[in-house]
């Protein structure tokens, strides 16, 4: 206890007029002893209150951390009947070149504050809280994580987005509450801020040992003797509570019939421990028994949960669901749930199968609620508390999306409505991601692009009513090939978007992206990946790598697809360092662009898949013949300028244009030979005349070989 509150009232007077001079340093001491004292007493208790609003002259503290130079700044506020506000701020100590300036302003509806720190080994970070809301910034060397994080202040929600990536190119991103607030390396999928132990700089492979161990230890006899045999490798608090989940979750198999049969069920831990098998309640009892033998302060937490059964939108009332522990280390209460975390079953609850997930051990309060609603607020962990209301509402992601580093979602709701016959979905995340999706199990509903910080999905629709939306993703740095659920909607649709037609030939996703450049396609003329064409004719380019060689091909669903509508309506050269394919569709309608590659090196080879368009003409006087037939000797080097239409009209002049360079001659062979002129700009140009012609070819001399002629390109003629 500090000195002072051994004194008498007569001791405290003289000894403020002796030691008045250092009246203020005193004021600060009593400050912070007081402070630490309120803390050290509150982080003991259980959580009470913890998510509701503040009441007249209640007190917050939040408590920032910054990185590397230690600084931790406290600041205490007052709702706005109270009057006094004040500011503590300790340094540890400073290295030398190190600057440090910080200033606060205190409002009664409205905060301002900066922090600013700079060493040899950091750039500037800063913090700026305004209008109830704060950015923070940093910028550190390599050695140090990069985030970025939003922190709001309102009504009803106070949470914050924290994304950012490690100096291992690892994502980082969250929600969290305004607590203590650091940010370190970790092997963890999610390093939050330090109210979840995740956040410290612990690793998942220095548990290796120990979930090894416990996972094989085999103790069937009474609780007390299975807890000691695996604190023979556990020490710490964590370790002990690790040792103690990795065990549960791997030897107590959810009870299935129990699940569906109350009494064949029991909930007694040593029942629990013999059998070898539980519903929920059995694994979260069985869990607070162990920690209650080894010292560690856990409670069983009851409430409703998004799991099993769940369906989206649902209203939650009468008897909880669920159950789960909360989990008292380093300070802190820490959330996990045991039966999650054991593995899963299937459909209809018949059937059970071990897969551990880490993704539910010591997870987020942010995140947990999500799926997680307790009967007693206060273990939300959360300030303010969310509503039942709330938790109904409010989207639920599922484990993967956070494991792969996605940021956010739009909606935030889990049931959306179509606007004209269409929503539009989007995600955002950290790295490189790769997404599909199904429409009540169809992939031919939407209309899917990529960017660089995720995607965005246009959904239609093909009939009014509730329908399924599900969206699944993988990294692209994963070598599996399966992808995992991330999010889930009810989508209720009112009219459907006739207008709207995608083929089915479409592949998802639509248009170039981060992965198209990756393949080798750059600076594409079409960004986008509808390209409306009202005449029915559009040029689309690229700039390519070096090796790769390019087919395309057109499709439709609104008339049968030949060959030659599916190659001869496209016309592929290449200008410069650019290839261009030119398009001319045979009618109005919508057409997939489908574009292939293969490495020119490596020949025999087939091409693959690469990506595609969606072509949209409403013109219904659009009608386009195919484009020339051309031949092996016809090179991606040469322009063909005019005539385009690979029909030309009978008993007409047709005047042609093409670039054909190092060649000799060039002259078009019809009923005669008609020699084309070469112009100042590089370009062959001449009139033929079609008269008595079913068919005309274009012919080239080669420089160097006068003898020998090579056929590029051959028309028809109408006939009459």
């Amino acid at each position: 206890m500090a000195l002072h509150h051994h004194l008498s009232l007569w001791q405290k007077v003289l000894l403020g007029i002796f030691c008045f001079p250092f009246l203020p340093f005193y004021l600060c001491y009593l400050g912070c002893t007081g402070n630490e004292e309120e803390e050290g007493k509150r982080d003991e208790e259980v959580p009470q209150n913890v998510g509701s609003q503040q009441k007249q002259h209640k007190r917050q503290q939040d408590s920032l951390v910054l990185h590397r130079n230690k600084v931790i700044a406290r600041v205490h506020y007052e709702d706005e009947t109270a009057n006094d506000t004040s500011q503590d701020i300790e340094g540890s100590q400073q290295k030398q070149h190190k600057r440090q300036q910080d200033s606060l302003v205190l409002h009664r509806n409205k905060v301002s504050a900066g922090v600013h720190y700079e060493d040899e080994t950091a750039n500037d970070t800063s913090q700026d809280i305004e209008g109830g809301r704060v950015t923070f910034v940093a910028q550190p060397n390599n050695t140090t994580p990069q985030f970025f994080k939003k922190l709001s202040f309102g009504k009803g929600k106070r949470t914050s987005s924290v994304r950012g990536q490690d100096n291992r190119g690892f994502t980082v991103d969250g929600i969290k509450t305004a607590q203590q607030q650091t940010f370190q390396k970790s092997n963890y999928v999610y390093p939050w801020d330090r109210s979840s132990l995740k956040s410290l700089d612990i690793h998942l492979a220095k548990f290796a040992k120990l979930d090894d161990y416990a996972s094989r230890v085999d103790v069937k006899g009474s609780v007390e003797n299975l807890v000691m045999v695996l604190l023979q490798e556990a020490h710490t608090e964590l370790e002990k509570v690790r040792a103690i989940f990795i065990w549960i979750c791997h030897h107590i198999e959810y009870d299935t019939v129990g699940f569906h049969n109350k009494a064949a069920r029991s909930g007694d831990p040593k029942d629990i421990l013999q059998s070898r098998k539980g519903v929920c309640a059995g694994y979260a009892g069985l869990f607070l028994q162990m920690c209650s033998v080894v010292g560690v302060k856990c409670k069983q937490i009851s409430g409703y949960s998004k799991g099993y059964g769940y369906l989206i939108g649902q209203k939650f009332s009468g008897n909880t669901d669920h159950a789960w522990n909360a989990v008292y280390l380093e300070g802190r209460w820490h959330l996990l749930d045991s039966t999650w975390a054991a593995g899963n079953v299937n459909d209809n609850c018949t059937q059970f199968k071990f897969d551990y997930n880490e993704f539910y051990f010591l997870t987020h309060p942010s995140i947990f609620i999500e799926s997680h609603y307790p009967e007693d607020p206060d273990w939300q962990l959360l300030s303010p508390p969310l509503s039942l209301k709330q938790f109904e509402n409010n989207m639920r992601h599922h484990n993967a999306f956070y494991s792969m580093g996605l940021l956010t979602s739009s909606p935030d709701t889990p049931v959306i409505k179509t606007v004209n016959g269409k929503s539009v979905i989007s995600v955002e995340g950290r790295t490189p991601t790769l997404f599909t999706f199904h429409v009540n199990g169809d992939k031919q509903s939407g209309l899917m692009t990529l960017n660089k910080s995720g995607m965005k999905l246009e959904v239609y629709p093909k009939e009014t009513g509730t329908h399924t939306l599900q969206i699944y993703a993988k990294l692209f740095s994963s070598s599996k090939n399966s992808y995992d659920s991330v999010l889930e909607y009810k989508m209720e649709c009112s009219s459907v978007d006739k207008k709207m037609k995608i083929p089915t030939e479409l592949k998802n996703p639509v248009g170039p992206s981060w992965l198209t450049e990756k393949e080798g396609f750059h600076h594409p003329s079409h960004p986008e990946p509808i390209i409306h064409t009202p005449d029915g004719r559009c040029s689309v380019s690229f700039t390519l790598n070096e090796d790769l060689d390019v087919m395309a091909t057109l499709h439709t669903d609104d008339m049968t697809v030949t060959e030659d509508i599916k190659r001869r309506h496209i016309f592929k050269c290449i200008l410069e360092n650019q290839i261009v394919l030119k398009i001319q569709l045979p009618q109005a309608g919508t057409f997939v662009l489908g574009i292939y590659h293969k490495n020119k090196k490596h020949k025999g080879n087939s091409y693959d898949y690469g990506f595609n368009y969606l072509l949209s003409c409403t013109n219904a006087a659009v009608k386009w013949p195919v484009f020339p037939l051309t031949y092996a000797s016809w090179l991606e080097s040469y322009e063909l300028v005019e005539p385009t239409a690979g029909v030309l009209p009978a008993n007409r002049n047709v005047h042609f244009k093409l670039k054909v360079p190092g060649v000799n001659s060039v002259f078009v062979k019809g009923k005669g030979d008609s020699h084309l002129t070469l112009s100042g700009d590089g370009y062959w140009e001449g009139s033929v005349n079609t008269s008595g012609c079913r068919d005309v070819n274009v012919m080239i001399e080669e420089t160097g070989n006068t003898n020998y002629y090579h056929s590029i390109l051959n028309y028809l003629v109408e006939t009459l």
